[in-house]
C-alpha cells in the first residue's frame, strides 16, 4: 500500500471511495454514508484479463474495471470513521489482488455537491490489461470462458441485474449482453424471431 494511501488510516476527515462494480452492491464494510456519483473521465469496461475467478491461464475470461474515457455512473461510499482503517485495509486486500488496479484521488459528482474520492483504475501497464476489445470479442471471452468464481456471462447478468436495482444504465454492458445472445442463438440454431426468448434466458441468469 503505497504511503499516501496508507496515511487515510489515519485520516480526520472524511474519506469517500467511489464503487462501480460489485463494491456498489457487496462493499464489504458499513459506510457511514452513501450517495449515488458520476465519475468523468473514466469508464466501465470489460478490459483486464481474468485467469483464475473468471478464467483460466488457458482460456481467459474478462473482469470490469475504469479505464480512461468517458464517465461512470456508480456509488460514493464514505468510509466509517471510527474503522476507517479496517474498511481501507478490507477494500485494499479484495481490490489489489494481483495489482491490476490502482487507487487514485478523483473528483465525483452528485447531487449535493462535488466531492474529492478514491477509485480503483486499472493500470495499464498490467499484464492482464486486455485494451479496447471489439464487441464481438468481448462476448465471445464473456460467453466462453469459466473460472474458480464462475463463468463470464453470469458475471455479466450479475452486474447487469444488480445496476438495473440500482437505477444504474449500462449502454455497453447491454451491448455486449446483446451480442452474446445473438451468439447463443446462431449456436443453438435459432432464428432472429427467437432471439427474444434466448435473451430472457440470459438475463435471468442475474437473479
Amino acid at each position: 500500500m503505497p504511503p499516501e494511501i496508507a496515511a487515510l488510516r489515519q485520516a480526520n476527515g472524511p474519506v469517500w471511495l467511489f464503487a462501480y462494480g460489485s463494491l456498489m452492491w457487496n462493499p464489504g464494510f458499513a459506510a457511514a454514508e452513501h450517495r449515488p456519483a458520476r465519475l468523468y473521465g473514466y469508464h466501465r469496461r470489460f478490459c483486464l484479463y481474468s485467469r483464475d475467478y473468471r478464467g483460466t491461464p488457458e482460456r481467459p475470461g474478462l473482469v470490469l474495471g475504469l479505464d480512461r474515457g468517458g464517465s461512470c455512473d456508480g456509488i460514493a461510499y464514505r468510509l466509517p470513521p471510527g474503522r476507517m482503517a479496517e474498511a481501507l485495509d478490507r477494500v485494499w486486500a479484495r481490490e489489489m489482488t494481483g495489482m491490476v488496479y490502482r487507487m487514485r484521488r478523483v473528483t465525483v459528482r452528485t447531487a449535493a455537491s462535488m466531492l474529492a474520492a478514491y477509485a480503483c483504475v486499472v493500470r495499464r501497464d498490467s499484464p492482464d490489461y486486455a485494451g479496447r476489445l471489439r464487441l464481438e470479442d468481448t462476448a465471445q471471452l464473456l460467453a466462453t470462458a469459466e473460472g474458480s468464481r464462475g463463468s463470464g456471462r453470469d458475471y455479466l447478468a450479475n452486474t447487469l441485474h444488480h445496476l438495473e436495482r440500482l437505477g444504474i444504465e449500462d449502454r455497453e454492458l447491454r451491448r455486449v449482453a446483446a451480442r452474446i445472445v445473438r451468439l447463443d442463438a446462431v449456436a443453438a440454431g435459432f432464428g432472429v424471431g427467437d432471439i427474444a426468448s434466448v435473451a430472457q434466458g440470459f438475463t435471468a441468469r442475474g437473479r
